[in-house]
């Protein structure tokens, strides 16, 4: 009798996906390092607190296959049943979300939301051409993965593979008609009704009736990658820290350049750590700066800028490495970043250097005036006198940022100056 009880003990151990909290993770937007991370640390969460189920609410467009590839991989290690639900009503798992709805343990829809789409696309954001060589090797590798996922979750291999081939879609009702799924939910609160009781391929039994719901949500840090994972932003916050570190090379003194572009800037390579880059990219858009940096100092009849702004185009197209993913960088973002800090640019650079382009005046001219020192003299530095800004050396005493200062020399367009008592 008393190994009787041992046994059916043991077997209720084993049949049953464990009796602990069910875990919420949710990702709403697209598939990018961030929100992978996120999923990632969710899961290892879920089994060391002993969680009996993982859910994944899932709304996505797509993203980067990489980080797709680390949600698969996750999902499928994962020893706690994880249960992917497209919902509520609207939501969607399109290209690399068909990847991840395919990879739970158990795949459920909510009425109103739609999955498929897995076709490779270029970076213009349209489907690619079918004879393009290196699309066909991406479309038959994503072939291969999807379907061997869907085998091994003993869905419909055939039609996932027409999600990647032909871009087909499904509703919820048609997913569960065609074997994709295996419930319809309405809500979340519906979905655990109807788990409760469901056995796993591995014969594990899931308990939902009455267990707590624990909610692991996106940290701070996960969010702000998340919204970096915009090459439209990136590329915005890029080119404005570019700018503004200009516009403070040309305009001295700690302001509103150096703040602003260097925070931008900051912002910029934080998203630039999440998406693909092409070091080439990069380099363009640094040389295409130099060319208009270099002809605001030597003049050049505007043919450096020229060369600047075709060098900022094509090195803006070619920054993010974007193909595969729905994710693209908009022509009407790079055309009015660089149309609109161009002509900012160039305003700026004819004013900071109007004073140099001037012809040189008489020595009396500014020998005794009064003015402020803008930073510290040591012993050079700029000084603001009579409306413009000169650089100056400091004679005598130290000359620091706000100090009053007097003209007692002129050498063209530098000045010698004296801290005023």
């Amino acid at each position: 009798m008393r190994r009787s009880v041992i046994a059916a003990v043991a077997f209720l151990v084993v049949s049953l996906a464990g009796t602990g909290e069910v875990v919420r993770l949710s990702l709403d937007g697209t598939v990018n390092p961030a929100t992978s991370a996120y999923v990632v640390r969710g899961l290892a969460e879920a089994d060391r607190i002993g969680a009996s189920l993982v859910v994944l609410v899932l709304d996505t467009p797509g993203g980067l296959d990489t980080a797709m590839k680390e949600m698969v991989e996750a999902i499928l290690a994962s020893k706690v049943p994880v249960v992917v639900w497209v919902g509520p009503a609207g939501a969607r798992a399109a290209s690399a979300g068909t990847f991840i709805l395919v990879s739970a343990d158990v795949a459920a829809m909510a009425r109103g939301t739609s999955t498929g789409a897995a076709h490779p696309v270029a970076i213009t954001g349209e489907t690619a051409k079918e004879d393009d060589p290196v699309i066909q090797k991406a479309v038959n590798d994503a072939v291969s993965r999807i379907r061997s996922v869907a085998e091994l979750r003993g869905r419909n291999a055939d039609w996932v593979e027409r999600a990647v081939r032909e871009s087909a879609t499904v509703t919820a009702t048609e997913a569960l008609d065609l074997g994709v799924i295996e419930l319809l939910a309405d809500s979340f609160a519906s979905l655990l009704a109807a788990l409760d009781g469901y056995t796993l391929r591995d014969g594990r039994t899931l308990r939902t009736a009455g267990v707590p719901v624990r909610e692991i949500g996106m940290t701070f840090k996960d969010r702000l990658f998340s919204y970096l994972a915009d090459p439209n932003l990136v590329y915005i916050l890029l080119m404005l820290g570019l700018y503004g570190l200009i516009y403070e090379f040309f305009t001295p003194g700690i302001g509103i350049g150096l703040v602003g572009g260097g925070i931008s800037l900051l912002l910029a390579l934080l998203g630039l750590q999440v998406l693909p880059i092409s070091f080439v990219g990069v380099a363009l858009i640094l040389f295409g700066v130099l060319l208009m940096v270099l002809d605001a100092l030597t003049p050049t009849d505007g043919i450096l800028t020229i060369g600047g702004v075709v060098s900022l185009v094509i090195g803006s197209f070619s920054l993010f490495e974007l193909e595969g993913t729905p994710l693209r960088l908009s022509w009407i973002t790079v055309a009015t970043t660089v149309g609109t800090l161009t002509l900012l640019f160039l305003f700026i650079a004819s004013k900071g250097l109007l004073a140099q382009r001037r012809k040189p005046r008489p020595l009396t001219t500014m020998v005794g005036l009064s003015g402020v020192a803008k930073d510290d003299l040591q012993p050079e530095g700029w000084v603001f006198v009579k409306g413009e800004y000169w650089r100056a050396r400091a004679e005598g005493e130290p000359v620091h940022a706000g100090d009053r200062v007097r003209v007692v020399g002129q050498n063209r367009s530098r000045l010698t100056v004296r801290r005023e008592d």
